[in-house]
């Protein structure tokens, strides 16, 4: 029998970290999931020995047995058991107490396991049958086998964190890798511009969640692993309706008010960006409605690159509550200039 090296499974070194075993499993997992390759018989293999793989190193008590027992590490603890028990029984335990394969104990006569100086090699396991000499328990390998495995040939059913059970050595993947969970955040239109953080409540625990700029109204901030039972975290981005600007895309859309004055004869007018003051010259004759287009001046890009475009439109506010010397300069103004019909 070959010993399955759950780090080469997981192509994680064997003085790898809890942290670094958990970054392994999930990018492997997501790789070779059978849902990403339907009928795909040796991604479905490969997917169960990870999983079985990632049992065993995830949990530090079962990790530290397999480095020291290699796959087989149930087994050993289960004959470990048996053969303690028989060796007191007997007075036949010359070794240390509940070493199965020592002298007395209930594997006595077969090959030992490998030590944990060769661990992660291709170790191999010799036994004899009853009729060879030197056999062990009566019965043979089918003694053996059964007093070694039990009922539980193969390894013990367990919780996969993916949300298998482990049968028999193998990964039922009827269920599927566990959700994320969702989250909303709400936020206004300058910190999708400059970036913020917002504190979310999950599953009674306040999480800081660092919101880049340039993020629309559906955008998705994923936290691998901050959610409940080791699940990520995605957060979805809602953006608030801004009183000045209105976005498409990277770029926006504003509308400033003119005196008829700047309308008329033109000038610098003020106007209010996303990233401070400006100032828009005006040509002379400039008409209500006219749209200005300001370079750069719109929304950062999520993935980066130049930031979109602002748009100004022109509305020209027209004086009201003329006195009667206003509308009689305004009459003679009027009869000096020739404008045609516009809608001739």
């Amino acid at each position: 029998m070959d010993v399955k090296d759950y780090y080469q499974t997981l192509r994680a070194p064997r003085t790898a970290t809890q942290a670094e075993i958990k970054k392994a499993f999930r990018k492997l997992a997501r790789e070779h999931h059978p849902d990403k390759k339907p009928g795909d018989k040796v991604a479905e293999q490969r997917f169960k020995d990870i999983n079985e793989a990632n049992e065993v190193l995830s949990d530090p008590d079962k990790r530290a047995k397999y480095d020291r027992f290699g796959s087989d590490w149930e087994a050993y603890e289960r004959a470990a058991k048996a053969g303690g028990t028989t060796g007191r029984a007997s007075g036949r335990a010359t070794g240390t107490a509940g070493d199965p394969f020592g002298p007395g104990g209930a594997f006595a006569g077969y090959a030992g396991f490998g030590s944990s100086a060769n661990q992660g090699g291709n170790i191999r396991y010799e036994f004899r049958t009853s009729g060879s000499p030197g056999a062990g328990p009566a019965g043979g390998f089918s003694d053996f086998f059964e007093m070694l495995f039990g009922d539980e040939a193969g390894g013990r059913g367990g919780a996969s964190p993916l949300g298998g059970t482990r049968r028999g050595g193998h990964m039922d993947t009827t269920r599927t890798v566990l959700a994320p969970v969702e989250a909303t955040a709400e936020i206004s239109l300058e910190e999708a511009f400059h970036g913020a953080a917002r504190i979310v409540d999950v599953g009674g625990r306040r999480l800081e969640v660092t919101i880049p700029r340039g993020v629309d109204t559906g955008s998705r901030v994923r936290l691998t692993g901050k959610g409940p039972d080791g699940r990520d975290l995605v957060v979805v981005i809602k953006l608030a309706p801004d009183p000045v600007f209105t976005r498409r895309g990277a770029d926006l859309d504003r509308e400033i008010p003119v005196t008829l004055h700047e309308s008329l004869l033109g000038g610098e007018v003020p106007v209010k960006t996303l990233k401070g003051r400006v100032l828009l010259t005006l040509p002379a004759g400039t008409q209500n409605g006219k749209s200005f287009r300001l370079t750069g001046q719109g929304m950062p890009r999520l993935k980066g690159g130049t930031s979109g475009d602002l748009y100004v439109r022109v509305r020209v506010i027209l004086p009201t509550n003329l006195s009667d010397e206003a509308k009689a300069t305004a009459e003679r103004f009027l009869d000096l200039v020739h404008q045609p019909d516009p809608r001739a």
